[in-house]
């Protein structure tokens, strides 16, 4: 899944990767996430298996399989478990995407594609940023980071909050990379406009808010 990985990355979806099955089964009972991607030949526990217990707990979340085994029945018996889709191995990653796109569309709530804060518009699917209808190009981490800002959208998180969501590391307390991709983001999102939506919270970290209660 690495070169799959570094592909979704590259078109800013952010992605995690579980090395055996019970770690999949965990973080996808636990964590939210609009996809799974689901490989069957898991190490320790079986992707069926994941499947089966993942579709019990969040039975609205998409799941695409990918597999290797090409046996009729073997698909049938995923797509009876609750599998929204099914991928053979060897595939193209344009396949992949395609796949990837089509099942966000139709697996998520419109409101769940398109997120909003007062004249700010992020299009989860297409990877488009507006403010007051001009577009906004971000990097790929700008994206995650923006996205998981308007996800939380009048609640402040904390900076290892983000590290951890949109790096995918434990916080480290000497880093500053928090700090400055927030400012990244205030230079695109907040600069020219009198509305600030970004807005730091003392002694927490930070806050997206339509308001202008900036802790600053």
């Amino acid at each position: 899944m690495q070169p799959g990985k570094k592909g979704l990355e590259a078109e800013r979806y952010a992605v995690d990767v579980a090395r055996e099955g019970y770690e999949a089964q965990y973080m996808a009972e636990h964590r939210d996430y609009d996809l799974l991607l689901l490989d069957l030949t898991l190490p320790r526990l079986d992707g069926l298996k994941v499947l089966e217990s993942v579709r019990a707990k969040k039975p609205s979340l998409p799941v695409l399989v990918l597999t290797g085994r090409t046996a009729v029945e073997d698909r049938v018996k995923g797509l009876n478990l609750g599998a929204d889709d099914y991928l053979i191995k060897p595939f193209s990653y344009t396949e992949l995407s395609a796949r990837v796109r089509a099942l966000l569309r139709r697996g998520s709530l419109p409101a769940a594609i398109t997120l909003r804060v007062a004249d700010l518009e992020m299009d989860r699917v297409d990877h488009q940023v507006r403010r007051a209808g001009k577009r906004v190009d971000l990097t790929a981490k700008e994206f995650n980071l923006l996205e998981y800002l308007m996800r939380n959208h009048g609640h402040a998180v904390s900076r290892a909050m983000i590290v951890e969501h949109v790096w995918n590391l434990s916080f480290d307390s000497m880093t500053n990379v928090v700090d400055v991709y927030i400012n990244y983001l205030r230079n695109k999102i907040d600069e020219g406009f009198e509305q600030k939506l970004i807005h730091t919270v003392r002694g927490v970290g930070y806050r997206m808010s339509a308001d202008d209660e900036a802790s600053q």
